[in-house]
């Protein structure tokens, strides 16, 4: 993994203003190289993975909060999953190689959401608007309708790397720190594309917001790890009920079933599916 699959932390000073940056190498690189992306994909995937991992800096809790979208148009599917320890995984599935490049000719009519699940508590689900051409447009008026909070997000994506920047002004008295939202929100606004692509974290906010005042905290690796396992694949069978994989199982030997994130492969047999549904074999 390389070095800059880094996670970071700031705030300003005496202000309700928080900041996030995040840049993706050899994580992002895994996560593309498990399907052979048109390059316009890659980079939306990207930009949306970069996103999960800012989006996940909220959590309070131990758990994960994803990224979906399922649109008519080329992309039929997106979804982009980080969890608080950093962990990320996503995919894309696509009919078509893209023409376009905005948020709607790749999506087309769809449905976009951001999914939060605690490993422990109610999972919780809000609905993404879908009114700009753009995921951070998106997201920004998300946090506005949702969570009345003021945020700017800037993403990022090659076919090698992805980047983020995210300001957020917390609840509180806003009068505080009314200039220095406009001034900060300018300047990140500035930023390159070769900036967030290509300099370390402390180079980017150096050059952002050198004339403020900055508390800067220990950055987080950021790596892919796939959260399937034989365990959660059974229990997306039992889900889908005794019968259907009965069913399955009359027709061939074994249910057959592979991880469309990382194409870890699990094979039950009838022996699995006693055990599964009845707790002893049966057979």
């Amino acid at each position: 993994m390389a070095l800059d699959d880094q996670f970071q932390r700031f705030l300003f000073e005496d202000s309700q203003v928080r900041g996030e940056w995040v840049r993706l190498s050899g994580s992002f690189q895994e996560i593309i190289s498990q399907s052979a992306y048109p390059e316009r994909i890659q980079h939306l995937l990207g930009e949306t993975l970069a996103a999960s991992v800012l989006l996940s800096g909220t959590l309070k809790f131990e758990g994960t909060l994803s990224i979906q979208a399922q649109g008519e148009g080329p992309v039929r599917m997106l979804m982009a999953e980080c969890s608080h320890d950093r962990a990320i995984r996503g995919i894309a599935r696509y009919d078509t190689q893209p023409a376009g490049e905005s948020l709607d000719e790749l999506l087309g009519e769809g449905r976009m959401a951001i999914t939060i699940t605690p490993n422990q508590g109610q999972r919780y689900q809000g609905v993404v608007p879908r009114e700009h051409d753009n995921l951070s447009a998106c997201l920004e008026e998300y946090f506005e309708r949702s969570e009345q909070i003021d945020t700017r997000l800037f993403l990022f994506a090659d076919g090698q790397q992805a980047a983020g920047l995210m300001l957020q002004r917390l609840p509180g008295d806003k009068s505080l720190d009314d200039d220095l939202w406009q001034r900060v929100g300018h300047l990140a606004s500035t930023v390159k594309a070769d900036e967030m692509l290509g300099l370390d974290s402390q180079t980017v906010l150096n050059r952002l917001f050198h004339e403020e005042t900055l508390r800067v905290f220990d950055s987080e690796t950021v790596r892919f790890q796939c959260s399937c396992s034989r365990e959660r694949t059974l229990a997306a069978l039992e889900s889908v009920g005794q019968d259907e994989c009965y069913s399955i199982l009359d027709e061939q030997e074994t249910i057959e079933m592979d991880c469309q994130f990382c194409h870890a492969q699990y094979r039950f047999d009838r022996n699995d599916i006693d055990q599964l549904f009845h707790g002893h074999s049966l057979h």
